[in-house]
Formats: C-alpha cells, structure tokens, sequence
C-alpha cells in the first residue's frame, strides 16, 4: 500500500537552505497541523463509537447471506482504519518522536491504505451482488454459495496482506536526520516494490470505479422498468414516493463511494507526478498537490464513518438487532422500518434491490 509521504530529501535540503521563499510553501502551516489534526480527532472520536456498536451488532447476525459477509469484512477494515488516526494525528502536529513517526511509515501508514483497498474491494463487491439480485430476484443463496464468499473475502485479506507486508518489511534504513521522508527509510527494493504496489492499488480502484458504475447503470435500467410495471397498479403520488425511496436506497453505496474514493485517487495523479517528476514543478505547485491530496485523503477516511449509515439504511437484519440492543420499541421499529422501506405492495425487484 501507499506510504503516507513526509517531506522527500529535496525538500528537506531545500528547507535547511538560505532561500526565504521556502518559508511561503512549507508543508508545516496551520492546514496540516492544526486543521487536520482536528479533523482527524473528530472522525476518530465518532468512528470508534459507530464501529464499535457496528461490530457488537454483526457479532449477533449469522452470515446468511453474500451482502452480510461483504459488510463484515468493511466493518474489520473501518476499525483498523480507524485506529490508525491517533497516530496520524500525532505525525502530522509534529507532536510525535522519532520512533514514532517511524512507526507510522512502516506500519500506520500501510495498515491504513491496506484498509482502504480493501473495503473499495468490498464495495466493489457488494454493487456486484445488488445487481445480481436486481437481476435475478429470484436466484437463492445456499450454503456452497456462502462458503465460496468467505473464501473470496479471506483471500482478498491474504493477497493484500502479502503486498502490504514488503512495505514494512523493507523500511529498514536508519533516519539519518530528524527530517526524514518516509521513502528515505525504505531500501531500494522497497522503493521498486512501493512504486509497484502503487501501480497496482490505481488498477484495484479504477477496476472496482468501472465495475459499480456498470453495475449501478444496469440497476438503475432495471428499476425504470419496474416502475413502469408498477404505474398502472399505484397512484402517481405513491409510485413517485416509492421511487424516491429506491433510488435514495439503492444509490447510497454509489454515492458513498464516489465522496470518499473518487476525489482521492483524482488527485493523487498530479502529486505522484510532482513527487517523481521533480524538476517539473516548482516548491508551491508541490505544496498545493499535497493539500489537494491531504484533503480528498480525509475524504477517504471519512469512509469509515459514512459505512454505518449503510449499514443502518441497506441491512435489515443489522436495523433489527441494533433496535434490540438499544431496547427500542417495536412500534417506533415498524415505523422507522416503514419510513425507509418501500411499500409491501412493490414489485419483488424492488425489495430485492433496497433490502439485501
């Protein structure tokens, strides 16, 4: 996975120059360490208490089906994700030692992008398995099918884990000043290894991008002419009700994807560019490629606090154990379920595709 990066060399050397001018394009401004810093807190303080209620639920569901087990595994990811933002927090306010901040290029840093690939995966996944049952409604799941899901998942862990694990493994170099680049520790296989593992995380998400747009157009294709079925039977107001409903339903997992992956991996194109490239960019534009990259880099940790919400809004049998655990009424659980699921009298297509 991608390292998170420090000041490279030549930004160093550059800073212990006489140039004042270096002093107008730092990257130690307010941006990285107050703003992001806090913003860093938030998600940590937030997403530990959803996560942690988000795991204790799917520890009572059974794995019954495809879309279970997918969510399972983002739940794992979101909390590791979420550990790692101390750590981050502590780099980025320049607050940590040295031992510390090594720690966060060989394994905070890998962990975390670890986890974001590997619930883009499950994402990727999971728009695959709502077309299937948008699809064909009528298609079951048995058992053979469950068990081949989880091999599926714990094989994605395994071959993720085995590109990760080089990354840590070769940062073995001793610093050599206090300013150092999180590539100034790697070797010099671990610097070909990470440029290779780069390349191949840009496959895993522009894939997964191409494979939920498909997916979601052939959804989207499918509904249409489930509500053309269904005007003749329904009211005009209540056949545009429904379809509100569906469409706020079955677009979540799109819209969460593309808020948080999207912005990301468009801007770590020009940084990556300004990093290997050098002497084609200017100490500014590097700097403004960073904070580019450094928000829509939160963005993507905002993943782990947006998953719960599909969670809550896509999975019944997580809405119902959750209404138990928090001792909730039944009547306001038939109300709520009522508000956000659409009608008993909808087509089978439509329940399959808002309730997985």
């Amino acid at each position: 996975m991608e390292l998170e990066e420090e000041t490279p060399p030549s930004l160093v050397n550059f800073s212990n120059s006489t140039n004042s001018t270096w002093h107008g394009c730092s990257r130690n401004n307010v941006l990285k360490m107050i703003v992001f810093p806090v913003l860093y807190s938030l998600l940590f303080l937030l997403g530990i208490i959803l996560n942690g209620l988000a795991a204790w639920v799917f520890f009572s569901i059974p794995s019954r089906s495809h879309f279970i087990i997918y969510l399972k595994n983002i739940v794992v990811a979101d909390i590791l994700m979420t550990l790692t933002f101390p750590f981050k927090i502590l780099s980025d306010s320049n607050m940590a030692s040295i031992s510390l901040r090594i720690f966060v290029c060989r394994i905070s840093s890998v962990v975390f992008y670890l986890t974001m690939y590997i619930s883009i995966l499950f994402f990727g996944l999971i728009s695959v398995d709502r077309c299937r049952k948008t699809l064909y409604p009528f298609v079951g799941t048995n058992s053979k099918r469950l068990a081949h899901r989880k091999l599926l998942s714990a094989g994605i862990w395994v071959v993720l884990l085995a590109l990760s694990l080089p990354n840590i493994i070769l940062s073995s170099k001793a610093p050599k000043s206090d300013h150092f680049s999180c590539s100034s520790i790697k070797t010099e296989l671990g610097l070909k290894w990470h440029e290779v593992v780069n390349h191949i995380c840009q496959v895993i998400f522009w894939g997964n991008l191409i494979a939920v747009v498909v997916c979601y157009i052939l959804i989207t294709k499918e509904l249409f002419k489930s509500f053309a079925r269904t005007r003749a039977l329904n009211s005009a107001a209540q056949s545009q009700q429904r379809r509100r409903k569906v469409r706020g339903n079955v677009f979540l997992v799109l819209a969460v994807f593309f808020i948080c992956f999207v912005p990301f991996h468009f801007a770590r194109v020009p940084y990556t560019l300004s990093q290997t490239r050098e002497h084609q960019f200017d100490c500014r534009q590097k700097l403004i490629f960073f904070q580019v990259k450094e928000s829509t880099l939160w963005l993507s940790s905002l993943n782990s606090l947006l998953d719960p919400l599909i969670y809550f809004f896509l999975c019944t049998s997580f809405r119902d154990s959750l209404f138990k655990i928090l001792h909730l009424s039944p009547g306001m659980c038939r109300a709520l379920q009522y508000s956000m699921d659409a009608p008993a009298n909808s087509n089978v297509v439509e329940n399959r595709s808002t309730q997985m």
